[in-house]
């Protein structure tokens, strides 16, 4: 499992969420916001907390900011502080910049200037995204509370070719599974003998705890 480093500028509840739940799968997160009060409060839930203006070239460059994998720039209702962190990460070299936009034209700038993504925030979604960026076997990941969520998987490898009897996912991986996609064909009660092939999409219910543990295995 390859350990990336991920850099969260903007801790509001979609930035806390994203740099929270990336640390939770043991990946490197470092967490940048303006507030000082902010960041001490999550800094036991990321691997570094710094308060730094993330539009301010010489900060982001002290950083280090172009050695991480993917930046997620998530300030608030700030356009201009936005479009402007995003800028500095690509001129700065980060390979792949995600960022949150308030609404169209905002979405348009930040392509305009090099997002790579660009994210208009539901709630709790920021679980999502990072679930997302973590694994490319996690095509959607909802929270349904603290403690349980649901997750669509892409067949991993290992599993293809078998049963779900033969897996027994239930007890190797604690999830249950809701259904099986096979292309536009959704099996909703899949029974015990059906086999999974390749290309299928699992849809599993189970603890957060135990699908991040599955999650950890098949990326």
């Amino acid at each position: 499992m390859s350990v990336k480093q991920y850099v969260v500028i903007g801790l509001g509840r979609f930035g806390s969420s994203v740099a929270e739940t990336l640390y939770k799968l043991g990946n490197d997160v470092l967490a940048v916001d303006s507030d000082e009060d902010v960041i001490q409060s999550i800094s036991d839930r990321v691997t570094h907390a710094v308060q730094a203006d993330a539009t301010d070239e010489n900060s982001l460059k002290a950083l280090g900011i172009k050695n991480f994998d993917v930046a997620v720039i998530s300030i608030g209702s700030n356009m201009q502080s936005s479009v402007m962190a995003t800028l500095l990460a690509k001129e700065l070299g980060v390979s792949h910049i995600i960022a949150k936009a308030n609404d169209k034209l905002h979405a348009k700038v930040l392509f305009k200037i090099g997002a790579d993504r660009v994210i208009f925030p539901e709630r709790d979604m920021g679980v999502r995204v990072a679930h997302n960026l973590v694994s490319s076997n996690i095509l959607d990941y909802i929270e349904l509370s603290s403690e349980y969520s649901i997750a669509e998987i892409v067949t991993p490898a290992e599993w293809q070719g078998k049963s779900l009897v033969d897996l027994n996912v239930r007890s190797n991986y604690g999830i249950n599974v809701m259904a099986i996609k096979k292309g536009d064909y959704i099996d909703i009660s899949p029974s015990a003998e059906d086999i999974i092939e390749q290309g299928d999409v699992i849809v599993a219910i189970g603890s957060i705890e135990d699908l991040n543990r599955l999650e950890s295995i098949i990326k």
